[in-house]
């Protein structure tokens, strides 16, 4: 089954794939998931108020400036950012945190237009990504720390027109941002992504992608969608406005069915996807995740999947009579190492 186009934005400007980070994944490998947990404002008015959300032992706290807290829209402008210092890493290039970009080029890759309002919500947008900060507990060789930072450290305007609009604009990235780039973790975002009218149709995108992975499904309650989504509507309207997108079909690469028990599947539409080290072994229960949450308090599961995976398919891909058993064995023994 493909997805119907019908509600989505017009593709503005054919392009390429593109990338998007693991926000929290870009610290080192035992810190946070970036898309499990919501940080930018799903509102389309200024969002001033400070998010406070817990998740498993992990404590997140977003403050705005007064400008408002970032969007997800204004998330676009990370996802550019990453999508060109990943495409210079392929390469072989040297890289840096610090980029000089074209606005015209960012504005086309994110499917945005260019008129002289454009360029005026962009600058806009770079000021929100400043001014808004993060603070979390984030568990660091078994002993929990605090940490806070911002989505980008700095930008500036390097050239202008002679009307004022900006030609070029300088952004100097977070480290540890920049530190996932280097160690390549991202996650591919369909380019259809950008022409995604809503935010919280962008955000439950997102939350597919991070969750459905390389399986063929992802079922969550809809109280859980919800807290982790980070609407600020209450759970009825929530569920409704789920209930559009599962009825409206458009949502890219997955498919949404409302199932009995006030649960959400998400499964993966019909598409080549490429193979990951460890494919080759089956799925692991929802169950044996909450295990190894319990063993490993605070840390991604899911980059502890991917790690076992890895290192299953590394060392020979031997034969695995138990998928769960042999995961939550790889992950009690590298607790302790």
């Amino acid at each position: 089954m493909s997805s119907t186009t019908e509600g989505l934005l017009p593709d503005r400007h054919p392009t390429g794939d593109f990338f998007v980070c693991d926000i929290f994944d870009a610290a080192p490998k035992d810190d946070m998931a970036s898309m499990e947990h919501p940080i930018f404002s799903l509102s389309t008015r200024p969002d001033t108020r400070v998010l406070r959300y817990a998740h498993n032992g992990m404590s997140v706290e977003v403050t705005p400036s007064v400008k408002g807290r970032a969007t997800i829209h204004d998330k676009d402008i990370l996802i550019y950012c990453i999508s060109q210092l990943m495409a210079a890493v392929n390469a072989g290039r040297a890289v840096s945190r610090q980029l000089t970009l074209r606005a015209h080029d960012l504005l086309v890759a994110t499917n945005r237009d260019t008129s002289g309002d454009a360029y005026a919500r962009l600058k806009e947008a770079f000021e929100r990504l400043a001014g808004t900060r993060i603070t979390t507990n984030i568990a660091t060789g078994g002993e929990e720390t605090t940490r806070g930072f911002g989505l980008i450290e700095t930008w500036e305007i390097v050239r202008k027109t002679r009307g004022g609009r900006m030609v070029s604009v300088r952004v100097v990235l977070s480290d540890w941002l920049y530190r996932a780039v280097l160690a390549k973790s991202v996650l591919t975002l369909s380019r259809d992504y950008f022409r995604l009218r809503k935010p919280l149709e962008r955000r439950i995108y997102e939350l597919a992608r991070k969750h459905c992975g390389r399986q063929t499904s992802w079922r969550v309650s809809v109280a859980v969608l919800h807290k982790k989504a980070g609407s600020a509507a209450p759970v009825r309207v929530f569920r409704a406005a789920i209930r559009k997108m599962v009825a409206e079909d458009h949502l890219p690469d997955y498919a949404l069915e409302e199932v009995e028990g006030d649960m959400v599947v998400f499964s993966r539409r019909d598409v080549v996807v490429e193979e990951a080290p460890g494919a080759g072994l089956p799925p692991l229960s929802s169950e044996t995740l909450e295990a190894a949450r319990a063993l490993r308090p605070g840390v991604d599961v899911y980059a502890l999947e991917a790690d076992w995976r890895a290192w299953w398919a590394r060392t020979g891909k031997a034969p695995v009579r138990n998928a769960d058993n042999a995961f939550l064995g790889f992950v009690a023994g590298s607790g302790s190492a």
